[in-house]
């Protein structure tokens, strides 16, 4: 039994309200197929961020985590090393922790890069990112690297974007790449989506949804209504999970 103990490798996942998450049953299937009897993965569900040195204290074995809503930015104070993108992002969704301490990584860049390029075509030039969270970070900076103009939406305006009352019709018309950043339409509130102009959506329009539960959800399916491309997150979901089993076992 000691043995076993020593020997055991437990991940999770670091958020509040996350009962919708896919990623612990994407790394218990992933443990599973492996063979990896002694690695375990679970929701941390946290009421504040501050709760986190708890999570090391119940659980000595945790070597990686992986962070999620509303923790990307907050979570930084906590970490002892940040990897250089994760620092020009702003935003860590993953974490390692070994002999060094907690160190910080963004694998959700790689994740929707790798997921929207193809998707991509040459008229998805100016994009609008819908939230201003950790995540949007991830995307903003991914949208720089591959020569996208973008402005952020958001109910307050800020980061020198626009509020949803500020949105037209032309607008709507002049950016072709729309993707949501926010939670707005995740599981269990399906029926909503971001208050955009949809009858202005067409079929030169991109919309991607970080969202993945439900799969298809009510900002996708006004989209696909009006003739747009449409993409959830889930493969952006897979790419940055495998990115961070790729961190922890390096």
């Amino acid at each position: 039994m000691e043995k076993i103990e020593k020997n055991k490798f437990d991940f999770g996942l670091v958020g509040r309200n996350i009962s919708y998450s896919f990623s612990r049953g994407y790394f218990k299937r992933k443990f599973n197929e492996l063979g990896l009897i002694n690695h375990s993965y679970e929701n941390f569900d946290l009421e504040s961020i501050a709760e986190l040195p708890a999570v090391f204290r119940n659980k000595s074995n945790v070597i990686g985590l992986n962070v999620t809503i509303p923790y990307k930015e907050e979570v930084l104070p906590f970490l002892d090393h940040i990897d250089d993108s994760a620092r020009k992002i702003g935003a860590v969704n993953t974490i390692k922790i070994d002999g060094n301490g907690l160190t910080g990584f963004n694998t959700d860049a790689y994740g929707f890069k790798n997921s929207l390029k193809p998707h991509l075509k040459e008229h998805h030039k100016k994009a609008l990112i819908l939230g201003t969270g950790g995540a949007s970070k991830a995307i903003a900076f991914v949208l720089e690297e591959l020569g996208i103009t973008f402005s952020f939406v958001s109910r307050s305006g800020k980061k020198d974007g626009f509020t949803y009352n500020e949105l037209t019709d032309s607008i709507i018309s002049e950016y072709t790449l729309i993707i949501n950043c926010s939670p707005v339409g995740t599981f269990p509130n399906i029926e909503e989506k971001p208050a955009i102009p949809y009858h202005k959506i067409n079929g030169n329009h991109l919309l991607f949804d970080l969202i993945y539960n439900p799969e298809e959800s009510a900002f996708l399916s006004a989209g696909k209504t009006n003739g747009a491309t449409i993409c959830n997150g889930l493969r952006m979901l897979e790419l940055q999970a495998e990115k961070a089993w790729e961190i922890w076992n390096n």
